[in-house]
C-alpha cells in the first residue's frame, strides 16, 4: 500500500566539483582519491567546504568518502607515505571523514556514509560508462570489492551510532545493484559476521545514473530491470530504504521518475512489494553540460537545448510534482556535480516557497 503522504528532506551537492570551483582545489592522476584525498591533504578546506553545505541547512550532508578505496590509498604517495598508503593505515583517515560531518552539520541533521560504485575507483573513472575490467566484472566480484572496502570502516569505533544512512552512489551496472543488495542477504551471513556495519541493520539507498540521451543505465538496463534488482524481494535480506537518481541531468528526472513510479506500482500491484520505499533525486548542477572523462573538462554538447529556466526551479518543480502523487515514503531533493551550496539554498528556498 502507498503511503498517503511523502515526508520532504534536503541532502547537500557537489563536493568535488565545489572543492574546485570555489576553494581551487586541483585533482589529477596524482589525486586517486578525488575529494576524499583532502582527508590525507587537506583537512581544513574539506571542512570549510562541507560546512557551506550544512549551514544551508540540510537534513542529510554525505561524508567524504564517494572514491575511498583500498587502491586508491595504495596509490595516494605523500612524504609520511611515499609508497602508498597501506590498508592498516587507512582508517583514522575514514573516521577524520565522519568527524568532519558530524563538526559542519546542523544539530539535527543525519549523516550518509558515501559509497560509489567501483567504477568511481577505475583510472579514468568509469561510473559513467560501467566498462568494469575483468576481475570486477561479475555481481560476485564486485560484492566481494564492496564487502572489502566496507571492512575498512569497521575500524571505526562506534560508528553504526555515527552515521544515519549507508548511500551507494553511482551505480551503473545491475550486476552491481545485485551485488550491493547481496551484502545485506541472510546467505552472506558470514559476510555481515565480518562486518559490524552490516550487522547493525543501517538503513541504506542505492542511486543509479543515466548519463546518455536515452532511459537506460550505461549497461543497457531497463528501468524495469533496474527497479527488480533494487527492490524485487527474491533477494532475502534487508531492503533498500530508499532507491534514486543522481550525477543525471535535470531535464531527463521527469521521464525517469515517471518510469521508476510505474515500475514500483508494478512490484506493489503484483504483491512482490508491501511498502514504498523513500525518492533521493539529486541530478547534476548544470545547464546541460555533461562530464568528459579523458579530458576532464564539462562542456555543452552539440544540437542541444539550453534550459532557460534556472536549475534551481526545474527541480523546485519536478520535487512539486513528485510529492503531489502521494507515494514516496520520503522524497530527498539535494543535488551531484556542480550543485554548489548557493544553488541548494536556492533549491531549499525555492521548494519551501512552492510549498
Amino acid at each position: 500500500m502507498a503511503p498517503t503522504s511523502s515526508t520532504l528532506l534536503f541532502l547537500d551537492g557537489g563536493l568535488g566539483t565545489s572543492l574546485e570551483d570555489k576553494y581551487g582545489v586541483r585533482f589529477d592522476h596524482d589525486t586517486p582519491l578525488w575529494s576524499s584525498h583532502l582527508l590525507v591533504s587537506d583537512q581544513d578546506t574539506l571542512r570549510a567546504c562541507q560546512h557551506d553545505f550544512g549551514r544551508i541547512p540540510v537534513d542529510i550532508i554525505l561524508t567524504a568518502t564517494y572514491q575511498v578505496s583500498i587502491e586508491g590509498f595504495a596509490r595516494t604517495k605523500t612524504p609520511d607515505h611515499p609508497d602508498g598508503i597501506a590498508k592498516p593505515d587507512i582508517p583514522p583517515y575514514l573516521d577524520c571523514a565522519v568527524s568532519i560531518a558530524e563538526q559542519v552539520k546542523s544539530p539535527s541533521a543525519s549523516i550518509a556514509l558515501s559509497l560509489g560504485p567501483y567504477g568511481a575507483c577505475m583510472i579514468p573513472s568509469q561510473e559513467y560508462s560501467g566498462q568494469y575490467d575483468a576481475g570486477h566484472n561479475s555481481a560476485e566480484q564486485l560484492r566481494g570489492w564492496h564487502l572489502d572496502r566496507i571492512h575498512m570502516f569497521d575500524q571505526i569505533g562506534d560508528l553504526h551510532n555515527r552515521i544515519n544512512f549507508l548511500a551507494f552512489e553511482t551505480v551503473p551496472r545491475l550486476d552491481e545493484i545485485r551485488a550491493i543488495r547481496s551484502l545485506f542477504a541472510p546467505s552472506t551471513s558470514s559476510s555481515l559476521e565480518a562486518s559490524s556495519i552490516l550487522r547493525k541493520i543501517i538503513p541504506y539507498w542505492i542511486s543509479c545514473v543515466f548519463p546518455g540521451t536515452d532511459y537506460t543505465l550505461p549497461d543497457g538496463s531497463t528501468i524495469d530491470q533496474v527497479i527488480d534488482a533494487l527492490l524485487a524481494q527474491d533477494v532475502p535480506g534487508q531492503l533498500p530504504w530508499g532507491i534514486g537518481i543522481n550525477c543525471t541531468q535535470v531535464a531527463k528526472l521527469p521521464e525517469l521518475i515517471r518510469r521508476y513510479q510505474s515500475s514500483v506500482s508494478r512490484l506493489v500491484n503484483a504483491g512482490r512489494l508491501e511498502t514504498w520505499p523513500s525518492l533521493l533525486l539529486y541530478p547534476d548542477g548544470t545547464n546541460g553540460e555533461v562530464y568528459d572523462t579523458t579530458t576532464k573538462t564539462w562542456r555543452q554538447p552539440e544540437n542541444r537545448t539550453v534550459p532557460t529556466a534556472p536549475w534551481e526551479r526545474q527541480l523546485a518543480e519536478i520535487v512539486a510534482n513528485t510529492l503531489d502523487m502521494r507515494c514516496w515514503r520520503t522524497v530527498v531533493v539535494g543535488g551531484c556535480c556542480k550543485a554548489t551550496h548557493a544553488d541548494i539554498s536556492k533549491l531549499r528556498s525555492t521548494i519551501l516557497h512552492i510549498g
